[in-house]
């Protein structure tokens, strides 16, 4: 059904959109993590992740002027490389999108915990608060889509406010104290007897890097709705960098501020939110926390309405199985929901909830799709692709520099990211003394063993 063109998207709502999708849990989550092992640095890997970022957005708006079917990666793989890549590359993005629910469910659990004086570090606790969480998000879906639409637009007030209110307030207080430390004097830190930021090298770096992307991830949904937007070949490649350097503007803004403010209890504190740490006021901290957690529950209603549809995409198009399409009378997609929930449980479980090897695995799983869309936009400026697309303005600079920049700067990353803390048992001291094979078998169960069941499941049911 055509809609009419003043029905659709123009550039600033598009910008806007952008700014929803892509601002979440990572702000909250990221900081102490990537101060602790980025130091006086930190601001510097921001504003890298933001410009990588921008880079890979603008691969995927480029692949949009050529598909505008909805599924994003999955359509434009399936379009450029045939039904078997797009197969694959459609249950690793449903695996990615369940890793990332998984995320901001800890984040909800452990931010909720601890603003009630709970332990958020007990496995037990967090367990019951997923099942908790679960039973009322599932609750939110039965209600139907403007149940959804409601929290989900309350928890963009949340999250804007939350942040503002600590750009203002940090402001505020290093005006009428005085600064208690410079940037440079973060690296100096110690906390019994050592330096809390260790030595800066290449690995550290690109870690901190990841935990900072995470934060910008989102961006990779934004152009799977092209075909509801105004001249979208036009529009998206300058949209989506705008809102990142906006975005990347606001994050900046508050890391600096709580660097200066109290960067130890950023990057000593156990709270979840370790933002918040930064501020004596227990009223003030209270306030972002609430704020934190309103953002991140409606990031988590918002997850529990994307992922399963991912995959019922995937039935609708005949990949997998036809049951897997199946819903209630309320409209409601019950047999890929209770799928995602139970993987949205698992995943966390599996890596033993601790936030920091979640945020940077969510980051890497989307990795391999970040390496295959801007292949796909190469093999559409060729002239190469499996099946038919749009007539597009073609472009040198998006179609070809872009993304080989975009797999070039992948590449890069997952080389000189560190393997063995992300999955190995490491010590208090930061040594790898075991195997966590706990997370290895989820990595071996996400790309290998669930992509073979379902096709497995899908042949079955052919014959």
């Amino acid at each position: 059904m055509n809609e009419k063109t003043g029905d659709k998207l123009g550039f600033w709502s598009i910008v806007l959109l952008a700014i929803n999708a892509i601002i979440g849990s990572g702000i909250f989550l990221t900081p102490g993590s990537v101060v602790h092992q980025a130091g006086s640095k930190a601001l510097v890997v921001y504003l890298i992740a933001a410009i990588f970022a921008a880079i890979l957005a603008i691969s995927f708006a480029a692949a949009s002027k050529y598909v505008t079917k909805s599924g994003a990666a999955y359509a434009y793989s399936k379009a450029a490389f045939g039904k078997k890549i797009g197969f694959y590359m459609g249950v690793l993005r449903y695996f990615s999108a369940s890793v990332a629910w998984g995320v901001m469910a800890v984040g909800v659990i452990k931010s909720t915990i601890s603003i009630f004086g709970g332990n958020p570090n007990k496995a037990i606790n967090v367990t019951i608060g997923f099942l908790i969480l679960m039973a009322i998000i599932t609750v939110i879906n039965l209600f139907g889509q403007k149940v959804v639409k409601y929290v989900m637009n309350l928890a963009t007030i949340g999250k804007l406010a939350a942040l503002v209110l600590i750009i203002i307030a940090g402001v505020v207080l290093l005006i009428t104290t005085g600064a208690s430390s410079n940037l440079g004097q973060v690296d100096q830190l110690t906390q019994n007897g050592q330096k809390i930021v260790p030595t800066l090298t290449t690995t550290t770096f690109v870690m901190a890097i990841v935990s900072a992307f995470y934060a910008f991830t989102g961006f990779e949904s934004v152009a799977s709705g092209s075909e509801d937007m105004k001249n979208p070949e036009k529009n998206l490649p300058r949209a989506i960098p705008l809102a990142i350097l906006i975005i990347a503007v606001v994050y900046i803004g508050v890391v600096a501020v709580a660097m200066v403010l109290n960067p130890r209890a950023l990057m000593t504190t156990k709270q979840v939110v370790a933002i918040a740490a930064i501020f004596n006021n227990e009223i003030l901290r209270d306030v972002i926390l609430v704020g934190a957690l309103v953002s991140m529950f409606g990031i988590n209603v918002a997850s529990s309405f994307n992922a399963p549809r991912i995959l019922e995409a995937m039935a609708r198009e005949g990949q997998i199985s036809q049951a897997l399409t199946k819903r209630t009378k309320n409209n409601f997609p019950i047999r890929t929901f209770f799928i995602s929930v139970g993987l949205a449980i698992l995943i966390p479980m599996a890596f033993e909830y601790n936030m920091v090897n979640l945020i940077t695995l969510s980051a890497m799983v989307r990795f391999l799709g970040f390496i295959v869309v801007p292949l796909a936009v190469i093999q559409f400026y060729r002239g190469k692709a499996k099946e038919d697309i749009l007539k597009a303005n073609k472009s040198v600079m998006t179609d070809i520099i872009v993304p080989i920049l975009s797999v070039v700067i992948v590449i890069f990353l997952l080389v000189e990211y560190n393997w063995k803390a992300q999955f190995g048992v490491v010590n208090a001291a930061g040594q790898v003394i075991g195997v966590n094979w706990y997370a290895i078998a989820m990595m071996v169960f996400g790309f290998v063993l669930l992509p073979l069941i379902m096709a497995w499941i899908y042949r079955r049911e052919r014959k």
